[in-house]
């Protein structure tokens, strides 16, 4: 039986330079915590998510000392910027003549005359309009006809959605988010059928890095993989490098991203000669950035390693004082356990530039 869902075919959009939609890849974004106009701060965060692979940056806009530091902010950084505004026109209009895109909500933004000066703005510039809905906050007469359930989410959606459209707007991506696992893949499954739009997707609110990793994991990767979702956002508190990290193990473990290592551990048991968990933290932390794709198994013993590790590009199985380096399910040597990691990442860079030569 399929697992792995074609992907729906949706509108392609651009956020600056990363399309978003189409058959465009699955691109990753994250969303800065400073205050925006303390530019060196923000920076910093924008500086640190791009080294992380962060293909999209969001900055709140909450007032108009936000508003004004995005010219300079956009001129500091290479990745595209998306200015999130809630109730405050005004402040969407500033920033439209900086950002990459503008994230509202247009039945939150008043009046049509307002709704229109904003569309001509992004109008003017190219530039997209991610429609924002949150469970939490939703529209008053969403709320108290629906509750904050899927429905409600799927309502305030389309209302939304045809405030642009009124306006012949159509550059525009949604988001469907609520604080658990069920709403959200709900709200995202019923509105797929009925727009074209690229979808956002996230879990709001989603927690600690354990709670955000469970819920994202289920949702976000429960959707990839029915072929719902073109850009995506894994809501942690905490690091903000933890959201880009995340997101992309769920990208590549839905099979949406054939790109990086994917390693494979053994469960610890009786039949252990070493002490896998700080060794595999170390093999981890030692590797290389990798974007080939790859698959590493990890075994903390020689009995299960030929068959468990058959099927891995490279494979090491850590003994007792020694351990063996396995390609392709063949062992090309046994070697002293203080060089045994050494040899195994050697051995990953080597196969690496091979599996890269074999497709040129």
């Amino acid at each position: 039986m399929e697992t792995l869902k074609k992907r729906f075919p949706t509108k392609q959009i651009y956020v600056g330079g990363v399309a978003i939609g189409g058959d465009a890849p699955i691109s990753v974004q994250s969303m800065t915590f400073s205050k925006t106009a303390d530019l060196k701060a923000t920076k910093e965060q924008i500086d640190k998510l791009q080294l992380a692979g962060c293909d999209i940056v969001r900055v709140a806009v909450s007032d108009e000392e936000d508003a004004h530091a995005l010219k300079e902010l956009k001129e500091q950084i290479s990745l595209p910027l998306v200015a999130d505004i809630h109730f405050r026109y005004k402040l969407a209009l500033i920033a439209a003549q900086s950002v990459d895109c503008i994230r509202i909500n247009p039945g939150n933004i008043g009046s049509k005359e307002k709704i229109k000066a904003v569309v001509e703005a992004c109008k003017e510039r190219n530039i997209p309009i991610r429609i924002g809905v949150n469970a939490g906050s939703l529209e008053k007469q969403f709320e108290n006809k629906y509750g904050a359930t899927p429905k409600g989410m799927i309502e305030s959606a389309l209302y939304n959605i045809k405030l642009l459209e009124d306006f012949g707007f159509s550059e525009i991506k949604v988001s469907l988010k609520a604080s658990d696992v069920e709403r959200t893949m709900s709200a995202y499954r019923g509105l797929r059928e009925l727009v074209r739009y690229p979808f956002h997707l996230g879990v709001t609110e989603a927690g600690d890095l354990e709670s955000s990793m469970i819920k994202s994991s289920m949702a976000l990767g429960g959707l990839l993989m029915e072929g719902i979702g073109d850009t995506m956002r894994v809501s942690i508190t905490g690091e903000l490098e933890k959201e880009i990290e995340v997101a992309r193990g769920i990208l590549r473990y839905s099979g949406r991203q054939k790109e990086g290592i994917t390693y494979i551990s053994c469960p610890t048991c009786g039949r252990l000669q070493a002490d896998l968990v700080p060794l595999l933290k170390e093999i981890k932390a030692k590797m290389p950035p990798i974007k080939t794709p790859m698959q590493l198994s990890v075994m903390g013993c020689a009995v299960n390693a030929l068959g468990e590790a058959k099927h891995a590009d490279v494979a090491i199985a850590f003994g007792s004082g020694d351990g063996l380096i396995i390609k392709k399910g063949e062992i090309i040597g046994k070697y002293k356990q203080e060089n045994l990691i050494e040899v195994f990442i050697d051995e990953v860079v080597k196969t690496q530039k091979e599996m890269e030569k074999s497709e040129d």
